[in-house]
């Protein structure tokens, strides 16, 4: 279960505990007096496994291996305060990679959501409901019209199939070519739409494909407390 693991986090969740108060709880994440324990205790243990002493069975004893964290900027807040209090545990800091929200299909004022079928593609999708999500709900950087379109152009910097093309799309100077393309009027948003299912439907696939080949003996494997040599 999800608590196998907590005994090997919970001498340094004790330490963070101690050396973090509830000011300073409420005043890193706001939460008030109305907010249940749990929501008090939680950042101390999302701040635990910065450290490597939490993985005896990698790194036995040490506290001196460094810690990169990729995360979106909004746990920033629970890093920050790891940062703040791992000098007193005479820890060293994690370092933090912040990595770009992805957006809605809906567009950049929205947010995903798993009840919402229609905000995201889905690993799961198959490859009609890939092509009918992109082409009837990414919101489009367009104009109104062709006629408008070709005399104004879209603007690539709102358009949500571009903006997935930068994620997913290897090819620089490709990419640059459609923003040109796209911004001048001369490629249209349907073309851009199509470009981004071509893109897409075959990564999903592959994901799919390898996704059916996982059983329950190789998850079991992957997520073993084991030693692992480097």
């Amino acid at each position: 279960t999800d608590l196998d693991y907590i005994h090997y986090l919970y001498p340094n969740v004790c330490k963070i505990q101690k050396a973090v108060t509830a000011n300073q709880i409420h005043g890193i994440f706001g939460f008030g007096l109305e907010a249940h324990c749990g929501k008090f205790s939680y950042p101390a243990i999302q701040a635990a496994p910065s450290f490597s002493n939490c993985f005896p069975h990698i790194f036995g004893t040490k506290i001196d291996v460094p810690c990169l964290i990729p995360c979106a900027i909004d746990q920033d807040p629970y890093f920050r305060m790891t940062r703040d209090v791992a000098p007193r545990l005479k820890y060293l800091k994690p370092a933090l990679i912040h990595s770009k929200f992805f957006p809605a299909l809906q567009g950049s004022s929205t947010k995903m959501s798993s009840s919402d079928q229609n905000s995201a593609i889905f690993l799961t999708d198959t490859p009609k409901q890939v092509e009918t999500k992109i082409k009837k709900f990414a919101f489009s950087g367009g104009q109104e019209t062709v006629e408008e379109h070709r005399a104004k152009g879209g603007n690539p910097d709102i358009d949500v199939p571009y903006q997935y093309l930068t994620y997913f799309l290897d090819d620089d100077e490709e990419l640059k070519t459609i923003y040109e393309e796209y911004k001048s009027g001369r490629m249209l948003t349907g073309e851009i739409k199509k470009l981004l299912i071509d893109v897409i439907k075959p990564i999903v696939a592959r994901h799919q494909k390898s996704r059916s080949a996982v059983t329950d003996e190789i998850v079991r494997a992957y997520c073993a407390i084991r030693k692992i040599n480097f």
